[in-house]
């Protein structure tokens, strides 16, 4: 796909991993994934975690109930159980709809 088959981007990539838990995962090569309701890059795209650079690969829209124990893997996380309570804990009054669409950021080293 190229650019101009998404829809705009709706934050700035810089925003696309910034807890430090999830900053420390992708820097040890753990976490290749980020799921964002909406667009924060288009792949080719670069960022950068503490002088280190990264590139987004693909960019996919998925739903929940794509999730399982190796996508929250490379979200992160040890399984789904604790990504999905982690979610739920950061958004208050979010239900786990498994038809929520989201967009899937892949990305690896540059």
């Amino acid at each position: 796909m190229t650019t101009e088959s998404y829809p705009a981007k709706t934050c700035d990539i810089s925003r696309l991993v910034t807890q430090p838990k999830l900053v420390e995962a992708t820097l040890a090569g753990k976490k290749t994934q980020q799921r964002r309701d909406g667009i924060y890059a288009y792949p080719g795209e670069t960022f950068e975690l503490e002088g280190i650079l990264f590139v987004v690969t693909d960019l996919t829209r998925e739903t929940l109930d794509d999730m399982n124990d190796e996508r929250a893997q490379a979200e992160g996380y040890p399984d789904l159980a604790s990504y999905k309570a982690l979610i739920l804990r950061m958004h208050q009054g979010m239900e786990w709809d498994l038809d929520h669409k989201v967009w899937v950021h892949w990305f690896e080293r540059a």
